[in-house]
């Protein structure tokens, strides 16, 4: 006996999955799956892959984000964000091992006037935010004390696709970037996201609930792109000459719809977990400052 706790890790290619690997504590003996080992939607793999490793939590960080595209790919969108967890949970309540599962601040339809807590109303505006829904419902039914769903918001990192590089890239290419000033919420950087998901993943005795976990404050779109315009340029990341222009989200349309409003109020999991958010800003900077560090070596 070891001691230690056995992870298995879905969806480890992805941003949040790559983090998760890259901070996991000396208590956690992981195994790790990314989509090429184990397609969560593929219910016989995910019952063989759970029966072979007997993990004691499952975390997973798979899922489907492409917000707009899952408009015109429901059955793709459908498939990994909740077949993938019902297939998980499934498994899961055979073999005895709690769940994690990661979901979004698009459950919500954005019209509250205060901060969504995890017992609110859900309201998903579009195919993603559905989908995600189905994926918490399937969790929760099958395993009301064994499984956790925490929902996050607007993720990035330095690495994968999201919206701190799509910005880098377009600041650096065109100087010049319009941004929505109107849908307001919590940027949350991935590696704050994972510090708390490790806290989630070994604590026993949590379970059977919906926790909310983001940074700290809020910010609109066009907020989080004039400071990641502003802290980028002052580490050389970036020149030093970026416009961030504001606009509506009508000067915008896209295929899928996005709530206007949806700050997540974090008080449950800061109770649960004994550690609070820290600003978004100071993720952000922490973000920046690792990118910095990294393109110098």
């Amino acid at each position: 006996m070891t001691g230690r706790t056995k992870v298995l890790l879905t969806g480890a290619g992805g941003q949040v999955g790559r983090r998760l690997l890259a901070t996991a504590p000396n208590e956690a003996e992981i195994e790790a799956c990314d989509h090429a080992t184990l397609d969560i939607a593929d219910r016989t793999a995910v019952a063989a892959t759970i029966d072979r490793i007997d993990p004691d939590v499952i975390i997973n960080a798979a899922a489907y984000t492409a917000v707009d595209r899952a408009e015109v790919e429901p059955g793709a969108a459908l498939a990994v964000n909740a077949r993938g967890p019902e297939n998980l949970a499934l498994a899961a309540q055979q073999s005895g091992a709690r769940l994690l599962h990661i979901s979004t601040d698009y459950v919500f339809d954005g019209r509250a006037q205060r901060p969504y807590r995890p017992e609110d109303a859900t309201a998903p505006l579009g195919v993603y935010g559905r989908t995600k829904l189905q994926g918490e419902a399937a969790v929760m039914g099958v395993l009301s004390r064994q499984g956790i769903v925490v929902r996050t918001s607007w993720l990035y990192d330095r690495h994968g696709h999201n919206f701190f590089n799509t910005m880098r890239r377009v600041m650096r290419e065109r100087g010049t970037v319009r941004v929505v000033n109107d849908q307001i919420g919590s940027p949350t950087a991935v590696p704050a996201l994972c510090r708390a998901l490790w806290r989630f993943a070994l604590a026993p005795d949590l379970g059977g609930r919906v926790y909310h976990w983001t940074d700290a404050g809020a910010a609109s779109w066009f907020d989080f792109a004039r400071t990641i315009a502003e802290y980028c340029s002052a580490r050389g990341l970036l020149p030093g000459n970026v416009t961030v222009v504001p606009i509506s989200t009508a000067e915008y349309p896209t295929p899928a719809r996005r709530p206007a409003y949806s700050l997540l109020d974090c008080s449950a999991a800061v109770a649960a977990l004994g550690i609070a958010p820290r600003p978004w800003e100071e993720e952000l900077l922490a973000v920046c400052d690792e990118l910095a560090n990294a393109e110098a070596r």
